[in-house]
C-alpha cells in the first residue's frame, strides 16, 4: 500500500493481502430499484464550526416546566461545540427568510397547534431545501392536524404512565446520538407511548424494554429515539427530556448533541429504515463462536462490544455459512489518533483458513484514509474506486463511527457509506463469483487500528440475469 516506515514483515504482508489481482472487472450501473440513497444535506454544512440552531418551545397545551433547562442545555452544547443557538416562542420566526439562517430547528417540548398555515408552509419549504429538525419529548404532542409534521416527527404522542425508571435498549451504536451509550441505558423519565410505530418509516436508534417498567402499551416494540431523511431534510426525535434533571445528565446531553450534530450536517449516519437484519456479531463473546481467525494477528473484544484489530496480516471470517444474495451492514471507525489506518471487509470468498484465499477469490471493500483512489475507503480494492466526491461528503473523520452497507445481488456489488451509495461494481470474473461466499474483516498490521461493531445481515431473494444483476 504505502511506505510509512513499518516493519518489513508488515510491508511484505501488505503487498500480498492488498490483492495482487489483474484486469478490471467492473462497470457502473444505474441506481437500482431499491432507491436506497440519502443525500439530503449540502456538503458545505458538514464540519462547519459556525452553524446556527433555533430552539422553538411554544406551547398551546400542557407546558413542561423543564423547558428553561432544555433551552439552557442546548445553548451550553452550542457554546462548547461551535454552533450558535437562538431561542423563541414566537411562531412569527417561521418565515422563509428567517429560517434560512438556521441549520436546524429544535422543537423543544412544544404542544398543540403552534404554527399557522403560512408558518407551516415556510417550515415545510425549509425542510425540503435541506433543513434539519430535532424533536425533543413533547414535540410528538404537537400539530396533530398537520400531516407533514406528523411524518417529520415520526409518530404522535398517545399516552404515558407515571414517571419511573426504565431500561432503554440501544439499537444503533454508530449514530452520534447513541454511539456513547451502553447496550442498555437505565434512566428515569416520563415514557411516551405513541399512536403508531415509526420503525417502518424511520431508523430506530433506541427502544424501551417494556418489561423494565409499568404501563407501556406498544406490545414490546417501543421505539424511543429515531432519525430519518425526510423530504430533503433531516429529522431526529428523542422521547427523553420530560424532567428538569434530564438536561443535567451528561449522557442525555451527549445524546442531544449527537442528534443536533447529525441534523445540522456536521456528521453523517445511516438513517434509512432498517428491518429484517440478524446479528452475526452483536458485541458478545458468544456471538464470536461462529467466527474464525485466518492468518496472523487477531481482534480484541472491548467492554463496549467493539472488535479492534491487533497485528496482522490476517482476517476474521464468518464460518457458519456462506451467503449469496444479501445486505451486509457493519459499523467501523479508525481507532488511532492519526487516522492513518488500514482494514477492509472481504466478501465472496470460499471457506479457508488461509487469508490469501479471500484475496485471490473474493473482493475487499477498503477502509483506508490515504491511498490511491482505487485503494482507499469505499473502493473495491484495486478494481474500482468509490465516487470520491460522494464518499468524502458521507465519510466521518477518524474517531467517529461510520456504517457500511455492502449489498450483493447476483454479480452486482453496491457499497453504501452512511446511507449514501458510493460504489456500484459488477463482477465478470468466474473465479470471483459473488453468488456464493463468505464474509470477513481484515486485521491489517501492527500499526493499523480499526474497530468494528454490530455486524448484521439480511438475506435477499436471488436475482436472475433478467432482473438486471
Amino acid at each position: 500500500m504505502r511506505a510509512t516506515g513499518r516493519t518489513v514483515t508488515a510491508l511484505l504482508g501488505a503487498a500480498l493481502l492488498i490483492g495482487c489481482v489483474s484486469g478490471p472487472a467492473a462497470s457502473k450501473g444505474p441506481e437500482g430499484p431499491d432507491g436506497q440513497q440519502a443525500e439530503s444535506k449540502e456538503a458545505d454544512v458538514k464540519g462547519r464550526a459556525d452553524g446556527r440552531v433555533l430552539v422553538f418551545s411554544k406551547t398551546a397545551g400542557f407546558r413542561h416546566d423543564s423547558i428553561p433547562e432544555g433551552i439552557a442545555a442546548v445553548k451550553d452544547l452550542g457554546a462548547a461545540n461551535g454552533f450558535a443557538v437562538d431561542a423563541t416562542e414566537n411562531g412569527a420566526a417561521f418565515t422563509s427568510r428567517n429560517l434560512a439562517k438556521y441549520d436546524a430547528v429544535v422543537f423543544l417540548s412544544t404542544t398543540g397547534d403552534v404554527l399557522n398555515a403560512g408558518q407551516q408552509k415556510a417550515f415545510e419549504s425549509y425542510i425540503q431545501r435541506g433543513g434539519g429538525y430535532v424533536g425533543i419529548h413533547a414535540a410528538a404532542d404537537t400539530e396533530y392536524d398537520w400531516s407533514f409534521y406528523g411524518g417529520l416527527v415520526g409518530a404522535y404522542f398517545k399516552s404515558h404512565p407515571a414517571i419511573q425508571p426504565a431500561r432503554i435498549e440501544v439499537e444503533d451504536h454508530a449514530h452520534p446520538a447513541t454511539a456513547h451509550l451502553p447496550e442498555s441505558w437505565n434512566r428515569t423519565d416520563e415514557w411516551y407511548d405513541y399512536r403508531s410505530n415509526p420503525r417502518e418509516r424511520a431508523h430506530v436508534l433506541a427502544s424501551l424494554d417494556e418489561s423494565s417498567y409499568t404501563g407501556g402499551t406498544m406490545n414490546g416494540d417501543h421505539p424511543i429515539a429515531w432519525c430519518q431523511n425526510y423530504q430533503g431534510g433531516r429529522a431526529f426525535y428523542t422521547g427523553v427530556g420530560h424532567t428538569k434533571e434530564s438536561y443535567a445528565d451528561p449522557a442525555v446531553r451527549q445524546h442531544l448533541l449527537g442528534g443536533l450534530r447529525w441534523a445540522i450536517g456536521a456528521t453523517e449516519a445511516d438513517c434509512r429504515p432498517e428491518n429484517g437484519y440478524r446479528q452475526l456479531f452483536d458485541g458478545t463473546e458468544a456471538s464470536l463462536s461462529a467466527w474464525k481467525q485466518a492468518g496472523p494477528g487477531s481482534f480484541t473484544l472491548g467492554d463496549d462490544g467493539t472488535l479492534t484489530s491487533v497485528g496482522g496480516l490476517g482476517m476474521l471470517w464468518y464460518g457458519a455459512s456462506g451467503f449469496g444474495s444479501y445486505s451486509l451492514k457493519l459499523d467501523w471507525k479508525m481507532a488511532s489518533a492519526s487516522g492513518d489506518d488500514n482494514s477492509g471487509v472481504f466478501v465472496g470468498f470460499p471457506a479457508s483458513d488461509d487469508p490469501w484465499s479471500a484475496v485471490n477469490n473474493g473482493y475487499e471493500i477498503q477502509i483506508d484514509a490515504t491511498d490511491a483512489p482505487d485503494r482507499t475507503t469505499g473502493a473495491v480494492y484495486s478494481f474500482q474506486s468509490a465516487d470520491i466526491k460522494k464518499r468524502d461528503r458521507a465519510l466521518n473523520p477518524p474517531g467517529e463511527w461510520n456504517t457500511y452497507e455492502i449489498r450483493v445481488e447476483g454479480e452486482r456489488l453496491r457499497v453504501y457509506l452512511n446511507g449514501v451509495k458510493i460504489n456500484d461494481f459488477t463482477n465478470t470474473d468466474p473465479v470471483r463469483s459473488l453468488r456464493d461466499g463468505h464474509i470477513g474483516i481484515q486485521n491489517h498490521g501492527a500499526e493499523d487500528q480499526v474497530s468494528f461493531r454490530d455486524i448484521r445481515i439480511k438475506e435477499l431473494p436471488a436475482r436472475s440475469a433478467a432482473q438486471g444483476d
